[in-house]
């Protein structure tokens, strides 16, 4: 987790809290809820303020990366300075369609900005390339997470890739199973937790393929098996979990994969594209 190290501090603890144990976890919580106390305490008040051990404080800062208590609050005060870890939109009943579009419109905003500032842009160089060698690219997902996974065999076909997406667990397996160690999985999961996604990978790794993960939480199963991990989390609000609010966020991570591959296989991308259209313009009146 070294690329999060003085750069960021409250979206890396959303993004790690299912890792932590239960005394990280209490630290976490408090840091969250009072960002702005943490700043004037020295480790020994907080460690205090949680019922924790200095020790417990100390490591929980290296775990996630920074340098000691003092690098978390280096991290800590670029957050809290930054319009991105603005207070979360909740939207009241008396909102006018206006105040809902701005408060919806923000709380995209400060889930992107907080995805820029600790998206692991070496992970995405190996991401694109990984991409761009193969021709085969299996997409997995469930729910909305399937909609991601529909996408990518939409867009990535452009690159004439042999690319297929697949919801149905035994579709999953199956197609897993035949594999080969030249071919990409792309698997979209929120919480990386899925009993049936982690089969499928642990398939998909016994093939010897290489895995890119799309992911909400830097540790979780899923997050043990793959090859490249592409993180991105979205808070919570009163009228939209935290799931739903992640799709955006792991689309625009999408985005930036697809735009990373059509740079390095941009002929392919232009004689398709010329002949989509022409089949496209086939079909109008």
């Amino acid at each position: 987790m070294e690329n999060f190290k003085q750069t960021t501090c409250l979206p890396l603890l959303r993004s790690s809290y299912n890792g932590l144990t239960k005394s990280e976890q209490k630290l976490a919580d408090y840091i969250l809820k009072n960002p702005s106390d943490v700043m004037h305490m020295t480790m020994s008040e907080l460690a205090d303020a949680t019922s924790s051990a200095d020790a417990t404080v100390f490591r929980f800062c290296h775990k996630l990366g920074f340098s000691g208590f003092q690098g978390m609050k280096q991290a800590l005060a670029g957050d809290l300075f930054s319009p991105a870890e603005s207070l979360s939109q909740e939207v009241n009943a008396d909102d006018t369609p206006r105040d809902i579009t701005r408060k919806v419109f923000q709380d995209m905003i400060d889930a992107l900005q907080e995805t820029q500032k600790m998206l692991d842009y070496k992970a995405l160089e190996q991401a694109i390339d990984l991409v761009s060698k193969t021709e085969r690219v299996d997409a997995y997902g469930y729910g909305g997470s399937g909609n991601i996974a529909q996408d990518i065999a939409h867009r990535f076909m452009r690159f004439g890739l042999d690319v297929h997406a697949y919801s149905d667990p035994h579709l999953q397996i199956a197609s897993a199973s035949l594999l080969k160690p030249e071919d990409v999985v792309i698997a979209i999961s929120h919480t990386g937790a899925s009993i049936d996604l982690l089969k499928v990978l642990e398939m998909a790794r016994s093939r010897g393929s290489k895995i890119i993960l799309i992911t909400s939480y830097v540790k979780s199963p899923a997050t043990k098996l793959a090859d490249v991990v592409l993180t991105g989390l979205a808070r919570e609000t009163s009228y939209r979990s935290e799931a739903m609010a992640s799709r955006l966020v792991h689309l625009a991570i999408l985005d930036c994969l697809y735009t990373g591959v059509m740079q390095r296989r941009m002929d392919d991308y232009i004689d398709n594209m010329k002949q989509v259209r022409k089949a496209i313009a086939s079909q109008k009146m």
